[in-house]
């Protein structure tokens, strides 16, 4: 049986990686801030294992490490995000709130990378996939705003191409991908489309990545995002 690990899988984006997954039969290690009020996340079928998990305590993430150290990972999804505070310019902004979604959109992606490694490396498919967005294409940037959000997709996209070559992650099929934009709290209910439109598309992705797309930024369809 196959292992999926997810972050931040208790709404939205990630809430729906674990349905489909539970649906489809694999083990799904979903974790969340508060296991003990996990909403949706607790009416899902399958084999669905809830851990607490705040990605921005790293003894948090140490120990949940300690605790799956024998536990075989094929796919590890970091999917937690936050977007901030929107409207910020460059006259008005909030320092402390980019540093809080950078802990959580850039730095802590790293880390669960590194904590979970060595599980992704024991795994038939050792794919680790981080969600990013197409917010984070510098090429595709020319709007003067959302400094927040966008640069700390751009930034993980940097790091995450750096970990597919470092010794942790070069055995890894690592690739970060944008989701679309999606009905969710973060997207809003204007955005193209549903959190299922967009996870049945990226399973499909994340099943089709081989060795070769290791260190890519793709969209969700599959198709190369510029850098």
């Amino acid at each position: 049986m196959s292992t999926v690990f997810i972050t931040g899988a208790n709404r939205g984006i990630g809430l729906e990686l674990a349905r489909q997954y539970g649906a489809n039969g694999w083990t799904v290690i979903a974790t969340c801030r508060n296991p003990i009020a996990p909403g949706e996340l607790s009416t899902i079928a399958g084999d669905i294992q809830v851990h607490g998990l705040d990605v921005n305590v790293h003894e948090q993430v140490d120990h949940l490490g300690q605790d799956l150290k024998n536990t075989t990972i094929d796919i590890l999804i970091n999917n937690a995000g936050i977007f901030g505070p929107r409207g910020m310019t460059a006259e008005n902004m909030d320092y402390a709130k980019w540093e809080q979604v950078l802990r959580t959109n850039t730095l802590s992606p790293l880390k669960i990378a590194a904590t979970f490694a060595k599980n992704l490396a024991a795994g038939r498919q050792k794919k680790l996939v981080t969600i990013s967005s197409i917010m984070g294409s510098i090429t595709q940037s020319n709007r003067g705003s959302d400094y927040i959000y966008r640069s700390s997709k751009a930034a993980v996209n940097m790091v995450m191409r750096n970990f597919s070559a470092d010794p942790l992650g070069r055995d890894l099929i690592v690739a970060n991908l944008h989701p679309g934009w999606v009905k969710t709290d973060m997207g809003g209910s204007g955005a193209a489309i549903t959190p299922s439109e967009s996870v049945t598309s990226l399973r499909k992705c994340i099943a089709d990545l081989t060795r070769a797309d290791t260190g890519k930024y793709l969209n969700f369809d599959g198709t190369p995002i510029d850098w």
